[in-house]
């Protein structure tokens, strides 16, 4: 019988160090790969954390986040995570919700009744709800301020709610909303609004409040970087003839700063995932079921460049080797980001890069595609 027992548990700790010997290949093929891309493609620096139930799991600091500064990348280094900004807004909104602030019903208009001057040939902005703006289902267009930009000179994204407020009497409805998904950046900028009109904040204090402390992402802060953390920023660049150039650390998101105001490190953003995942207990934050009412399938999203094919509530959603992945991904200033997450396993993985191309060669879209493409294969 003894022997019987020891012999069924060798098998058991085989099988487990089996297991645990392909995870760890898989993570070091894959880190490999991440790796490879960047240096062929002359980017600067990024970073690629594999996670399980919360616990790194492989981690790869590339290159360099500052040349002129000789600061290399790595856990601590600040990054711009662009349009994933907009899953913290989501978030925000459910915590309204289940606090009996509003209801995901609710017309828009009900607190910003200025968006009824925006033409909708469908009818009326009125019918127009708060979940249809989370799932990207409103028909109003991809860009923010789609006239002018091109200047030194000019704002990198409008600045004020008046800015706005002054385009919508020449925005158009393009579809009927809610029949649909199509991404949009003005959309959501609604969102961030809502909360400040809701809870007499701003949208920044109110997620550092609400989200950022709750989650001890106490490295992460929206639009410009404060003094005591400039040594940890990483700055943007873009490849001129193969040969990086600098931007400039810090920008202004402006009114958009729910679309993708949010700079975090790493370190920070594995808190974020471990919340995600369900390892990070705080039910101050949100509970486990609204996160899942959030992953539900709203529309199909396979027309958008995410390699996720449908859209809750602000999250993407699909299925990989038969289990449910959640994300989303950035582009801005020159930053690549993205995040995958697979509620069921535990299992996550965020990445991001600093460079950007001149004239899309390297194209960066396609890198981060093939990257997606490769953790879904062996990691998920």
């Amino acid at each position: 019988m003894y022997k019987t027992l020891i012999a069924a548990l060798l098998l058991i700790m085989a099988a487990q160090s089996s297991q645990a010997q392909t995870d760890d290949s898989s993570w070091t093929g894959t880190s490999d790969y991440f790796q490879q891309k960047l240096e062929d493609n002359g980017i600067t620096g990024g970073a690629l954390v594999y996670l399980e139930d919360g616990e790194i799991r492989g981690s790869n600091y590339y290159g360099m986040a500052d040349i002129e500064q000789d600061r290399a990348v790595d856990g601590n280094t600040i990054f711009h995570w662009a349009s994933i900004t907009k899953t913290f807004t989501a978030v925000a909104i459910m915590q309204l919700r289940d606090r009996g602030k509003l209801s995901l019903d609710d017309p828009i208009t009900k607190y910003l009744p200025e968006i009824r001057a925006i033409h909708n040939p469908y009818g009326s902005m009125d019918e127009v709800t708060i979940s249809m703006v989370m799932s990207h289902a409103t028909g109003l267009r991809n860009p923010t301020w789609p006239w002018g930009g091109q200047e030194d000179w000019h704002p990198f994204e409008p600045t004020e709610w008046s800015q706005l407020v002054a385009m919508f009497p020449y925005t158009e409805v393009d579809f009927e909303p809610g029949t649909r998904h199509s991404y949009s950046n003005p959309a959501i900028i609604f969102l961030g609004r809502i909360i400040e009109e809701i809870t007499n904040d701003s949208y920044a204090s109110y997620m550092h409040k609400n989200l950022l402390m709750p989650l001890e992402m106490h490295h992460s802060y929206f639009d410009e970087t404060p003094p005591h953390l400039s040594d940890y920023r990483s700055n943007s660049y873009t490849l001129y003839d193969g040969e990086p150039q600098a931007n400039g650390p810090d920008f202004h998101t402006g009114i958009t700063i729910s679309n993708s105001g949010l700079n975090a490190p790493i370190r920070d953003m594995v808190n974020y995932l471990s919340f995600l995942t369900g390892s990070f207990e705080n039910a101050e934050i949100l509970s486990r079921s609204s996160l899942e009412e959030m992953w539900n399938v709203r529309y199909d999203s396979s027309n958008t460049r995410d390699q996720l094919d449908s859209i809750g509530l602000g999250f993407f959603i699909d299925e990989v080797n038969g289990h449910k992945v959640i994300g989303h991904t950035g582009t801005q200033w020159s930053h690549y980001s993205y995040f995958y997450v697979q509620p069921e396993t535990g299992r996550a993985v965020i990445g991001v890069t600093n460079t950007d191309s001149d004239d899309d060669h390297p194209d960066l879209f396609e890198i981060r595609d093939e990257l997606t493409k490769h953790i879904f294969r062996n990691l998920f």
